[in-house]
């Protein structure tokens, strides 16, 4: 009997570890079922938090516009931007009533707005310096931030405008100025400079004198016409930054235009800063720059959006590196490259294994910046800093850390010694970002903006971004533009650098027909290679819109032909049934 009801509880105990180690399988079987499943769902989550974006840019130039707009592609993300008619270029200061209208219809389902304020209440970055609108017709167009804001609470808005720049001469401003600035350019600017020195420092005697004769010397109704523009634009920062503390933005960037140490923009900075001291890096900068300021905005709205807080660690070519304060610009690289990882919602870090992105800044040994087009660009042979600098990447690269690169040694170009030296490393496409464009702040906050949603993003994507910056930077820009631009005259009709005109189209072929060869000597064989035209959107060859394809074969006849052997082989088969 005892024997019995052991072999039964023996039988019960066998029984209940049976049924627990089956169910433990079948909580494994579903953790192994789910989990995946959980992680896919997180991925999608994690790479479509931000699906549409709204943005406006402060004109159509391809930087400011497609170039931007290609990055957050790369993304996944539906980038809606108005149509080129509505965008301001140079010659159309643009229409701010219609872009309002266009804006309103567009943002139902917007996950967040990355908007101009120059674009929606002068028409364009170019317009917000030539306008001729009242300071209450301006004020009422900001108001309508307000009310756009209490229409859609909800909506992040992101927003960034110019405090107006002060060129270096008629020649600098490129035609983007009212039409006397050609000709007392310099002494306009001359006499902005005394003027800031003049509450900061104090004048000399001799200083003093300057003054007044520019003072004289500068048509006396340009001057208060430029001012005056001036002071109405200086009021509606001032009402931006008003609505910036009342929390109207998500973020607001007021951008320091085409400036130096002492300027006219200079000092409209820094009494604006003194009106702002109350609000902290987190909802308002002015910051130095402008055209990259759409950029950083982008990147702001998707890593906020996926609740990130990129890390960058800074590295600076040899020499005088952090120091460095660049051509148009007024003040030290290092403050600008914080205040563009702030204004993407980043943060700095002095380890760059920790790093989300290692920025590597090539700066002239002594501090200065160059022209692009200057001589001492002209060669690609090696100099000691770029050696060394390429070094550095090549040492980063192999200890995978995500590198970009900002190009600043020469503005509007790329440094042709670096770009070799990278080439015969093949370091070109084992870095993230780059970025080496007009002013060196338009340079390194674009490659922060874009390097931080590199992680995002296919490799092969990073790589066709690459080309886009390689084709532009460096193959047009410190190359084909100097040498076309030399041919100019043996091209017909009229025409010249600033203003092609009728030279304009044998221009985009000539321009064409050498960046295919010269990417077909310097570049992989990208298929996007194959076909590559060339137009100046702005009449100019200051920038130029480099499109790229696939070449694709056109058969006139395909379609006849295999119709008729389609014919031939249904008759074939009906006779092989008779």
């Amino acid at each position: 009997m005892k024997r019995r009801t052991k072999r039964k509880h023996e039988r019960r105990e066998r029984d209940s570890l049976r049924r627990r180690i089956l169910s433990l399988l079948a909580v494994l079987l579903m953790m192994v079922l789910v989990l995946p499943a959980a992680s896919a769902r997180h991925k999608e989550k994690e790479t479509s938090a931000v699906q549409k974006i709204i943005y406006v840019p402060h004109d159509n130039r391809p930087i400011s516009n497609k170039q931007t707009v290609e990055v957050a592609q790369k993304l996944g993300v539906e980038v809606v931007v108005p149509p080129d008619k509505l965008l301001g270029d140079r010659q159309n200061l643009g229409n701010p009533e219609e872009l309002w209208g266009w804006l309103e219809d567009n943002l139902d389902d917007a996950d967040a707005a990355v908007i101009s304020s120059d674009s929606m209440l002068y028409g364009s970055l170019v317009g917000s310096r030539k306008h001729s609108c009242s300071e209450t017709e301006l004020l009422t167009r900001t108001e309508r931030f307000r009310k756009l804001h209490q229409a859609y609470p909800k909506l992040p808005l992101y927003v960034f405008g110019s405090i107006m720049r002060t060129p270096k001469s008629g020649e600098a401003s490129g035609r983007e100025e009212p039409d006397y600035y050609r000709s007392y350019g310099s002494d306009i600017f001359r006499y902005t400079v005394l003027k800031d020195k003049e509450e900061l420092k104090g004048l000399t005697k001799r200083e003093q004198k300057e003054s007044a004769f520019l003072q004289k010397l500068i048509p006396a109704a340009d001057l208060k016409d430029w001012l005056d523009r001036r002071k109405k634009n200086y009021s509606i920062n001032e009402k931006l930054i008003r609505m910036a503390r009342e929390n109207t933005f998500n973020y607001l960037i007021l951008g320091r235009d085409d400036n130096a140490p002492y300027s006219q923009t200079h000092k409209e900075s820094r009494h604006l800063i003194e009106e702002s001291q109350d609000l902290d890096t987190a909802r308002f900068q002015i910051m130095a720059g402008i055209d990259e300021m759409g950029m950083l905005l982008i990147s702001r709205a998707v890593n906020i959006a996926h609740k990130e807080v990129p890390s960058v660690y800074v590295k600076y070519n040899w020499g005088q590196g952090a120091a460095t304060v660049p051509a148009y610009s007024d003040e030290k690289i290092s403050d600008s490259i914080r205040s563009a990882v702030a204004a993407a919602n980043g943060m700095l870090t002095t380890d760059p294994a920790r790093a989300d992105l290692v920025l590597m800044v090539n700066t002239d040994v002594q501090g200065k910046t160059y022209e692009a087009n200057d001589p001492s660009n002209d060669s690609a042979s090696a100099r000691h800093s770029s050696v060394y600098f390429a070094g550095l990447v090549e040492d980063y690269v192999q200890k995978g850390y995500l590198v970009g690169i900002a190009d600043i040694l020469y503005a509007n170009g790329a440094d042709n010694a670096l770009m070799e030296e990278l080439r015969k490393r093949g370091l070109l496409f084992k870095i993230r970002a780059y970025a080496g464009w007009n002013t060196a702040t338009n340079s390194t906050g674009f490659v922060i903006g874009a390097g931080m949603l590199t992680k995002y993003m296919q490799p092969n994507d990073i790589e066709e971004l690459l080309l886009t910056r390689y084709l532009d930077d460096w193959v047009y820009q410190s190359n084909i533009r100097n040498t076309v631009q030399r041919q100019l005259s043996w091209l017909r009709g009229e025409g010249y650098y600033g203003s092609l005109d009728e030279k304009r189209k044998a221009v985009g072929i000539r321009t064409s027909q050498m960046i295919a060869r010269f990417a077909e000597q310097n570049l992989p064989p990208f298929k996007s290679l194959e076909e590559i035209q060339v137009t100046f959107p702005w009449n100019r060859m200051f920038e130029a819109d480099i499109a790229r394809s696939e070449h694709k074969e056109i058969h006139f006849f395909k379609n006849s032909v295999q119709s008729v052997k389609e014919t031939a082989k249904k008759r074939k088969k009906k006779a092989s049934l008779r």
